[in-house]
């Protein structure tokens, strides 16, 4: 691990925390990193999954004082979300990497746009601002759980563009305050990528010193993501976030397609 590497790792830790904190989609560009120095596809991707948790919690304890109003609301998706996130880290497993290589820029276009739709999906998914548990329907309730294990699924498996489908979940429920969106988003994220790491770890995918270079970037943004979201304009970290997400898919789709 030369200082090369050690920089590449480390920035793009850091610039993932900043992204979760206030947006989301770090895996966009701590994946690429890790493949750029040196580790496999399916590697990188376990790899990532466990040096992004200490950022999101660091994160987490950016919006804690937004945590009590949203307790409850924590509780009642937990449990989709653990599942979803341990069986998309099943998946990846036992997908052969030749078939995962030529998925990844499919993934990381699809996370981008993902990015680049958050506005409308503001739009066509605020019905109304949500109060309480019983202020929401119980069909509504029911699709949005099953929407949350879809996204924990997608999570578990590789992650980029989660925060944006999760803040698109509590949309349909009619959450309108941001900062509680956002400290309910990282928690279950946080949920969703533990278990998936938990099983990484157990079969031996991880780069541990990659994974700790990463994770000391992260956790460096993630924090500092969080205390500065409300100074920083989410558009133009959306518009950065979607300009580096085409970057990397199209170098992506040259590695993969353009040489064969």
């Amino acid at each position: 691990m030369n200082t090369t590497r050690i920089s590449l790792l480390f920035g793009a830790g850091l610039a993932a925390g900043l992204m979760n904190a206030i947006a989301g989609g770090g895996t966009i560009v701590t994946f690429p990193a890790l493949i750029l120095a040196g580790i496999s596809s399916i590697d990188a991707n376990a790899t990532s999954t466990v040096a992004l948790l200490p950022g999101t919690l660091a994160g987490i304890a950016g919006y804690r004082s937004n945590l009590p109003a949203m307790r409850k609301w924590i509780r009642f998706f937990v449990p989709v979300s653990v599942l979803g996130g341990l069986l998309g880290g099943i998946l990846l497993t036992v997908t052969p990497t030749t078939l995962f290589d030529r998925l990844v820029p499919f993934l990381i276009l699809f996370a981008t746009v993902l990015f680049t739709s958050h506005a409308l999906f503001m739009r066509i998914f605020r019905f109304k601002t949500i109060l309480a548990a019983q202020d929401i329907s119980s069909g509504a309730m029911a699709v949005a759980l099953i929407f949350q294990f879809m996204v924990s699924v997608y999570g578990g498996y590789f992650g980029a563009g989660i925060g944006i489908l999760m803040l698109a979940t509590l949309s349909i429920m009619g959450f309108a305050n941001i900062h509680e969106m956002n400290v309910l988003k990282n928690v279950i994220g946080f949920l969703i990528n533990a278990v998936a790491a938990a099983y990484f770890v157990f079969v031996g995918l991880v780069d541990w010193k990659a994974a700790v270079i990463v994770a000391l970037g992260s956790m460096a943004g993630g924090y500092s993501g969080a205390h500065f979201a409300q100074r920083i304009s989410q558009r133009t970290v959306r518009n950065l976030i979607t300009a580096v997400g085409l970057f990397i898919t199209a170098v992506m789709f040259y590695k993969q397609f353009a040489k064969s």
